[in-house]
């Protein structure tokens, strides 16, 4: 599908040179695939290093550890280093410079990117050449950034769990027998082990957060409406569930990261009708915030002691953290279970028909088998029914601006979990029931790793973080918190694949 008009190549820069404060701090020292895209844009601009040098590096961390965790599956090589030059040129002219001017990023397989092939993980459209920039490509093209790989997803990004036909599974960096997550898992895995500072997700059912919380990064989703969306060479509109469920959003090793790619993605582009001119901070809240502590039902307790060592943390840093639970918690996950599979059965399950594998179809079945089945009168009901519960919601926000949850109940889970017969995949689905309720409901979440522990097995290590909810447009304010936690569990450090 094409556009009606025609766009110039790039928008207008809506951002200063630096949209955030950049700490005057020494730089790093070390390989430069190590800093992170805040000191990768701070060294270029003050010329202490070169775009070059910078996409130079990701690439050779890629040639070193990609083939042990296949989260890279399209190199860009000739195109970054060609795009560096032109940014090393353009510091030495001394022009005005984007906020991440130089800066090596991944951007996954299932959006455009003007030039390289929307796979999303599927042998039929191996050929799918893009001919236009999605807006998140162009977006973060316009702030300076550029795209060295395309990172691996599951077929249709509509799986937990990052394996395909086309391109073969993503492994966690931390323990090569469990599974990266998904549908970003590919962006996860290259973040871990020090392939590029910042990584293009997308949020449907949890596809940022997850990962991000498997692989021990940062990950955020914004609001529906924060971030534009919109896939030229998809050829249909998205459905209705979809448009309202899904958005784009960064993953990164620091909350300073997510801060800088998430105001980069965040420009306007005209081709999405739900972009929204929201101000970075719509509303200030008083002091102290107060934030609910939830911990489901089912929560495993690993997740449920960092949850409460985390409370600890932003206690301590001056919010008040409260025991409470958001309304219909459990009857918005399955909201989102119905909602989806009903959309399914009308385009997403013959596409994957056409085009996917059995395991693909197995998601589909288990998530029709467990949905209550919604004729028009029920789906038009649900769709009502999803505005009640955002309203409840929305007054809840306004005593506890903020949710300290779990990402998903359990922590990173085997390779193939979710293969065994569809009957059976009920746990696994309600184990993502913190990532659903969120995603129906349009809501921003931010994944914040904590720390590690040892993997039952004793064969690596399980990552560990918490989930931030706000609400409508309270990214800054979730990303305050995420900072207060990070501050005592510090950034977690690249790693060598297990």
């Amino acid at each position: 599908m094409t556009t009606s008009s025609p766009l110039p190549p790039y928008p207008s820069a809506p951002y200063p040179s630096a949209p955030y404060p950049l700490a005057p701090a020494p730089l790093p020292t070390g390989p430069l695939w190590r800093w992170d895209a805040a000191d990768i844009a701070r060294g270029i601009r003050s010329r202490a290093i070169s775009s070059r040098e910078a996409v130079a590096a990701c690439l050779e961390r890629l040639d070193a550890v990609n083939g042990r965790v296949n989260a890279v599956v399209e190199r860009l090589d000739d195109t970054a280093l060609a795009a560096a030059d032109l940014a090393d040129q353009a510091v030495a002219a001394g022009g005005p410079l984007g906020p991440l001017h130089g800066v090596p990023v991944t951007i996954k397989i299932n959006i455009d990117l003007a030039g390289s092939a929307t796979s999303n993980g599927l042998p039929g459209l191996a050929g799918n050449i893009a001919a236009e920039d999605a807006p998140v490509s162009r977006n973060w093209k316009a702030a300076g950034a550029i795209p060295f790989g395309r990172t691996n997803a599951p077929s249709m990004s509509l799986r937990w769990f990052t394996d395909n036909p086309l391109f073969g599974a993503t492994l966690n960096p931390h323990d090569a027998g469990r599974s990266p997550g998904g549908s970003s898992g590919g962006a996860g895995a290259a973040l871990a082990t020090g392939i590029g500072p910042l990584a293009h997700g997308n949020d449907l059912g949890g596809s940022v957060r997850l990962p991000a919380n498997w692989c021990g990064v940062a990950g955020i989703r914004p609001t529906l409406g924060r971030v534009p969306a919109f896939n030229p060479s998809l050829g249909v509109e998205r459905m209705i569930v979809s448009n309202l469920a899904a958005v784009q959003g960064p993953l990164a090793r620091s909350i300073r990261d997510l801060r800088m790619g998430l105001a980069a993605m965040a420009a306007r582009d005209p081709r999405d009708p739900w972009w929204v001119p929201v101000p970075e901070r719509p509303r200030a809240h008083a002091a102290p915030i107060r934030v609910a502590l939830f911990i489901p039902d089912g929560t495993h307790p690993l997740i449920a002691d960092t949850l409460r060592t985390a409370a600890g943390w932003l206690d301590a840093a001056g919010y008040v953290v409260d025991e409470a639970s958001p309304p219909d918690f459990a009857a918005t996950h399955q909201l989102w279970l119905d909602l989806l599979a009903a959309e399914n059965r009308f385009g997403t399950r013959a596409t994957a028909e056409k085009y996917g594998n059995a395991t693909l179809l197995n998601m589909l079945d288990a998530m029709a088998m467990h949905a209550n089945p919604l004729d028009m009168a029920g789906f038009i009901a649900s769709l009502a029914r999803r505005n009640a519960i955002l309203r409840d919601w929305l007054i809840f926000f306004e005593r506890y601006p903020l949710i300290l949850m779990p990402v998903s109940l359990e922590p990173a889970m085997p390779l193939g979990a979710d293969e065994h017969p569809a009957a059976e995949l009920r746990p696994l689905i309600d184990a993502f029931a913190p990532l659903n309720a969120t995603a129906i409901l349009g809501l921003p979440g931010l994944s914040v790793p904590t720390g590690f522990a040892p993997a039952p097995e004793g064969t690596g290590r399980l990552p560990l973080g918490v989930q931030i909810v706000g609400g409508r447009y309270e990214e800054a304010t979730m990303l305050d918190a995420g900072a207060a936690i990070e501050a005592r569990a510090g950034t977690m450090p690249v790693v060598d694949p297990a």
